[in-house]
């Protein structure tokens, strides 16, 4: 697990936007080491450590399960397979030797719109590395706040963030209460100093989440026990992996994702080697039920990989959820005929369940049983950049594969 000081820097201006604070990161010791069954291994010939894309048959998935609920059938087998997977994850992306540095930040711009702020922000996550993202909040901000990472998914023309999904879900919750960071992917939006599909993709992700969640709890406010994450497509990846290494996560909404065969297909998402370790083999259903006890929704459609949701997924994860004697607090919201995407009817599911368990208040969006996007405004792309000819990105930005690689040699 991963444990970390106290850490609240401060945002400023360009003119002090060093803070004097930072991140001291504690990674705990393996406590079993359970071995891995080799029966349904569809190695890939150039890296059999990667279990990648459609790993299984949706046959052989199903099996696989049944095998795993023969092993762990109650909270006493379950743990040391949990803390064994978290150990994996950390391990097999190198996250247990991250640097400890100062938290940079940078406001670039803000925008005044009905019910809530949207900020134009830069952290510096690693030294000349600027994670780029939107921060919504209330107009009105309260002296106690809900915090929500929105980690977007390969969604393209505009980019991620810059998407009408992604714009109305965080306008939507901010006008709800909430303090929402939604950021950019490595390689998307203003994070463009380097390709998307660099070998180490899933380590700079994972530690991007990490520092962007330093940055939400930092600011004023914010009640640290409502602090959510929610994402779809390699959003909810980035979603269920966070979730699973840092307890900090209360609440988790993975969108589209989580599928007993599928092991996302890009290598930001399974280019290292997180699923199969010397120790075990593991898939996105365990790794999604590491949320356990914390309260999750997961949000299936027929089109792609999460159609076995409600009879496979979802039934395997909520015994799980069980053993803690909490199995209400994991639910699943099934949309037949719908298609992979962060669409209206998945971010309705999300308002409700967000709502209930971040104790925010709908009263100004909920209206004729539904919660209204009508006034969460859709802003241009030039409005949400960060940096531009106006505000250029700092003198010592990293450019290039290369460069960013050499910054994760930790």
């Amino acid at each position: 697990m991963l444990i970390y000081s106290n850490y609240r820097p401060r945002v400023t201006d360009r003119s002090n936007m060093i803070s004097k604070l930072s991140i001291l990161i504690l990674i705990a010791l393996p406590v079993a080491m359970i071995p891995y069954s080799r029966g349904f291994s569809q190695p890939n010939p150039a890296r059999p450590d990667l279990c990648q894309g459609n790993y299984y048959t949706e046959e052989q998935a199903a099996r696989v399960l049944q095998q795993l609920a023969g092993q762990y059938h109650e909270r006493a087998s379950w743990e040391p397979r949990a803390e064994l997977i978290r150990q994996g994850i950390i391990e097999g992306a190198e996250l247990q030797h991250m640097p400890r540095m100062p938290l940079t930040v940078i406001r670039t711009g803000s925008h005044e719109e009905k019910g809530y702020r949207v900020e134009n922000i830069a952290i510096e996550t690693l030294p000349g590395y600027y994670l780029t993202g939107n921060l919504y909040l209330p107009s009105r901000p309260l002296s106690s706040m809900a915090g929500i990472l929105s980690p977007h998914g390969h969604f393209y023309h505009p980019d991620g963030r810059f998407q009408e999904q992604q714009q109305k879900l965080s306008a939507t919750l901010a006008r709800m209460g909430a303090v929402v960071f939604s950021y950019d992917m490595v390689g998307f939006g203003d994070d463009s100093v380097c390709d998307h599909k660099i070998p180490k993709a899933v380590k700079l992700q994972t530690y991007n989440g990490i520092r962007a969640l330093d940055f939400l709890l930092s600011l004023p406010g914010i009640d640290t026990s409502r602090i959510a994450v929610t994402g779809a497509s390699g959003g909810g990846t980035a979603t269920i992996l966070l979730t699973a290494i840092d307890s900090r996560i209360k609440v988790s909404v993975p969108v589209v994702m989580v599928s007993a065969y599928f092991f996302g297909g890009c290598v930001c998402e399974s280019g290292m080697p997180i699923h199969r370790r010397p120790t075990h083999l593991t898939n996105n259903v365990e790794i999604a039920a590491l949320a356990a006890p914390r309260p999750m929704l997961l949000i299936s459609d027929d089109s792609d990989w999460t159609r076995n949701c409600p009879k496979l997924e979802y039934p395997y994860i909520q015994k799980i959820y069980g053993w803690y004697g909490v199995s209400r607090n994991v639910e699943n919201v099934h949309l037949p005929g719908e298609r992979h995407d962060f669409g209206p009817s998945k971010r309705q599911a999300v308002y409700r369940f967000l709502a209930n368990y971040l104790k925010l208040d709908p009263s100004g969006v909920y209206t004729g049983g539904r919660f209204n996007e009508g006034e969460s405004t859709l802003l241009s792309v030039a409005e949400l950049t960060v940096f531009d000819t106006a505000h250029p990105r700092p003198t010592d930005a990293v450019y290039g594969n290369n460069a960013v690689m050499n910054l994760l040699k930790w």
